[in-house]
């Protein structure tokens, strides 16, 4: 009974990452499309204007959101295929954790 409540937590566990890594994944379509907007409304300001933007304007701010935004997106990704990957492993280990259990039980049932 003890092996059964722990292979039913890690296939818990399991199905938990790769729901959270698959919707970090549906995440990072969402903020391409604002990551877009954002470049298009800032790049159709003449440079002239952009560059005459003094420190600490709304401008300059839109500047270092698009420069971040790239490394955001790839740790969305990133983390998210780890997460996917995570709860893959666990699984695996799951079904490791069963194929070694049929055989001890087995074995026991027969000298019963």
């Amino acid at each position: 009974m003890p092996m059964m409540l722990l292979m039913l937590i890690l296939f818990i566990a399991s199905v938990v990452f790769a729901w959270q890594g698959v919707s970090m994944h549906q995440q990072v379509s969402v903020e391409e499309t604002k990551f877009h907007q954002l470049q298009a409304d800032y790049f159709i300001l003449s440079k002239a204007t952009r560059e005459a933007a003094p420190d600490n304007s709304e401008l300059n701010e839109t500047l270092v959101k698009i420069q971040n935004y790239p490394s955001e997106l790839m740790q969305l990704k990133l983390v998210g295929v780890g997460k996917i990957l995570t709860g893959i492993f666990i699984i695996l280990f799951n079904i490791l954790l069963a194929l070694i259990m049929m055989p001890v039980r087995l074995g026991a049932m027969i000298k019963k």
